[in-house]
């Protein structure tokens, strides 16, 4: 993006009279839960399908609340250590299983998505979460611990060899209701999923670090630098290279 428009889309944002408009579209979806919090664990904001569930009158009563004020402890306890851990990398929580709470208040599963938001010094200050319901695998038993045990495995060691009958048997299960499961929750095979996690944690190195390729691509869990350019270039139609060069021109 050129410094224009960078000057451009900044001065739009900065006449923004409601920072937080997002939170009136998702007030509108009821199948998703978007929420604002500060370092502490502090709901800035959350929208109304999330207040409804968590038995509030309104989205307002959330304000200066935390997470065990609001859930039931074992969920408040997932969501206060993943909390912790973005505090402490600074990288975003992508497609974690997560209980929660459906419109009935009876418990479910959803997948969750935070990011951190950082002040004008570049500091964390705080989180934004998206969870959508995944209503049908609930209801089916498709998602259950041992299952988010194994996708909780995945996501925390991506980058150390993986052998998918490894994951099914830590999820309890066989390898073709693993793979069954993986697909009907990600839309992705078991050994896809690893792929995006591997090619996600390179793109943000490839951006963030200085690293050469060849040691990102063992980092992340590839067995060289021409196994992860293959990849690379399949899910993303450039080189790490030529992608390192666009992010920074950007």
């Amino acid at each position: 993006m050129d410094s224009t428009l960078k000057a451009w889309r900044e001065d739009f944002v900065g006449r923004l009279a409601q920072p937080l408009f997002v939170e009136a579209l998702f007030d509108r979806m009821p199948d998703m839960v978007f929420s604002v919090k500060d370092r502490a664990g502090r709901y800035i904001t959350m929208s109304q399908a999330c207040a409804e569930r968590c038995g509030l009158a309104g989205k307002h009563e959330a304000v200066g609340r935390t997470a065990h004020e609001l859930f039931p402890p074992h969920m408040a306890d997932r969501y206060a250590e993943q909390d912790e851990q973005l505090f402490r990398t600074g990288l975003p929580i992508v497609d974690n299983l997560d209980l929660t709470l459906f419109n009935n208040r009876e418990p479910g599963w959803c997948l969750s998505n935070k990011t951190p938001l950082l002040d004008a010094q570049g500091s964390i200050i705080g989180l934004a979460c998206l969870s959508r319901d995944l209503l049908e695998p609930s209801r089916a038993g498709i998602v259950d611990a041992r299952m988010a045990e194994a996708v909780d495995h995945m996501l925390a060691c991506y980058a150390q060899p993986q052998s998918v009958e490894a994951l099914a048997e830590m999820a309890g299960i066989s390898l073709a209701q693993f793979e069954r499961r993986m697909k009907k929750i990600f839309q992705l095979s078991a050994g896809q999923f690893l792929t995006k996690l591997r090619i996600d944690a390179a793109a943000r190195l490839l951006a963030q670090s200085q690293a050469a390729i060849s040691d990102i691509a063992l980092d992340c869990g590839f067995c060289d630098q021409s196994a992860l350019s293959k990849q690379f270039r399949q899910l993303t139609g450039m080189t790490p290279r030529d992608y390192r060069l666009w992010v920074r021109r950007g």
